[in-house]
C-alpha cells in the first residue's frame, strides 16, 4: 500500500496536479486574456503549486484510509442481482452473488417488449403521436431516437431475428423449472411479442399506437415477473446480510459503510439500497449508505467504491473542522456540491435550498447573459 510519506515523496509538486486530476501550469499562449511576463508566470505557477501540494496531501490522507475502511459493503449492480463484496481493514473477505437465479430469469422476459422497442425505434415518426402519454414526451428526444423514420423497413431483419430467439425461449420455457404462475406469464408474454412481431413484419408496417397496445397486453404478466424478481432478490440480499451481520459482530455492523454501484438510470431508489437499508443501523444510514452513479460497469468496483467512500468520510470531518463557523459552507464542502456552488448560487440571486427544490420546469428558460454580454467582475 502506498504510504503517505512515500506518496509526497514520489510526486513533484507540478507532477501532483497532473496525478490527481488537476491542469499542469498553462503557459500565457494556452490561457485567454493578455499576455504574462516570465516574472508573472513564476508568480502564478507558484500559486498552482500551493495547490498541487494540497491535492498531494489530500491524496496521500485518502490511500491511507483506503486501507483502514472497515467494515464496508460493496454492490456492484448487474442483470443477476449483483455481487456483493464484505470488506474489512481495506480488504475484500468474501465476494457473493446472493440473488437467486430466479430473478434473472423473471427479468429476462419482462425485457422482451424493450428488446421489440429497441429494434423498431429508430424507425419510428418523428412526430409525437396522439397518445394519452403524448405531453410526456419530448419532441426533440423522439426526433433524436428515430433518426430513420419510416422511410424504409430496415427493422424487419433484425425483429425477425429477434423472433427466433424468443420462439427457441418460448419452446424451452416449460423445461425451465419456472413456479406454474412465473411460467404463465412469461409464456403470455412472448406470446404476444411473436404475434406483434408476426403482424408487422407481415404488413410491414408499425406505428406507436400498434406497440403500446401490443404492450399493454404484455403489462400484466410483467408485473406478475416483477413480483417474483423483487421475493428473490429480497430474500437473497436479506439472507446474506443476516450472515454477515453475525460474522462480524453488532458493535462492527454498528459503524457499517454500503457503497451501491449502479448506472445513473437506476441509482435514485436502486433495489439492493432499498433492502440494505432496512438492514443497517437506523441512525447511521442516511449516511453511511451511498449510492454511486456509475457511467459504465467499473473494472475494479471495489477500488471506485473505496476510493469515493474515502474522499466522502475524509470531507465529513474536514468540512467540521475546516469550516466550522459556516455550517452552510461545510455542509456544502461534505455533500455532493461543489464548495463554491453556495458562493456562485448567491451571486445567480438563487439560495441552495431553493435550487435543491425547484423543478427544471420551474427554473427560468434562457440563460441570463447574453451572446454580447459577459459576466460582470466579482
Amino acid at each position: 500500500m502506498v504510504t503517505r510519506r512515500a506518496f509526497i515523496d514520489g510526486v513533484s509538486a507540478a507532477g501532483a496536479a497532473t496525478i490527481l486530476g488537476g491542469a499542469p501550469p498553462a503557459s500565457a499562449a494556452t490561457r485567454a486574456g493578455a499576455a504574462v511576463t516570465d516574472a508573472e508566470q513564476k508568480a502564478r505557477d507558484a500559486i498552482r503549486a500551493a495547490n498541487a501540494g494540497m491535492r498531494a496531501n489530500y491524496a496521500a490522507l485518502k490511500s491511507d484510509l483506503i486501507g483502514r475502511l472497515s467494515p464496508v459493503i460493496v454492490v456492484q449492480n448487474d442483470a443477476t442481482g449483483g455481487t456483493f463484496t464484505l470488506i474489512r481493514e481495506g480488504s475484500p473477505r468474501e465476494s457473493v452473488r446472493p440473488v437467486p437465479e430466479l430473478f434473472e430469469l423473471a427479468k429476462s422476459i419482462s425485457h422482451v417488449p424493450q428488446g421489440i422497442f429497441s429494434t423498431l425505434a429508430a424507425y419510428l415518426s418523428d412526430k409525437v403521436p396522439h397518445l394519452p402519454n403524448a405531453g410526456r414526451i419530448d419532441p426533440h428526444d423522439l426526433d433524436m431516437v428515430a433518426f430513420e423514420g419510416p422511410r424504409t423497413d430496415g427493422w424487419t431483419g433484425p425483429l425477425q431475428a429477434y423472433a427466433a430467439t424468443l420462439t427457441t425461449a418460448r419452446r424451452q420455457l416449460g423445461k425451465a423449472g419456472l413456479p406454474p404462475e412465473l411460467e404463465g406469464s412469461c409464456a403470455r408474454i412472448l406470446d404476444e411479442a411473436l404475434s406483434f412481431i408476426r403482424d408487422s413484419v407481415r404488413s410491414r408496417t408499425f406505428d406507436m399506437a400498434s406497440f403500446e397496445e401490443f404492450s399493454a397486453r404484455t403489462y400484466p404478466g410483467i408485473r406478475v415477473n416483477m413480483r417474483y424478481a423483487a421475493a428473490a432478490q429480497i430474500s437473497g440480499v436479506q439472507g446474506l446480510m443476516r450472515r454477515w451481520r453475525a460474522a462480524i459482530g453488532e458493535e462492527a455492523w454498528e459503524n457499517l459503510y454500503t457503497v451501491v454501484l449502479s448506472i445513473w438510470t437506476t441509482s435514485e431508489l436502486n433495489q439492493a439500497s432499498i433492502i440494505i437499508r432496512r438492514c443497517m443501523n437506523p441512525a447511521k444510514a442516511a449516511t453511511h449508505l451511498i449510492d454511486l452513479p456509475t457511467v459504465e460497469v467499473p473494472r475494479d468496483p471495489v477500488f471506485v467504491a473505496l476510493d469515493n467512500l474515502a474522499r466522502i468520510v475524509q470531507d465529513n470531518v474536514s468540512a467540521e473542522l475546516v469550516f466550522p463557523t459556516d455550517p452552510v459552507v461545510a455542509d456544502a464542502f461534505k455533500g455532493k456540491e461543489d464548495l463554491l456552488s453556495v458562493e456562485i448560487l448567491e451571486q445567480m440571486g438563487e439560495t441552495a435550498g431553493a435550487a435543491r427544490m425547484a423543478s427544471p420546469t420551474s427554473r427560468p428558460s434562457g440563460c441570463p447573459i447574453r451572446k454580447e454580454e459577459t459576466p460582470p467582475a466579482p
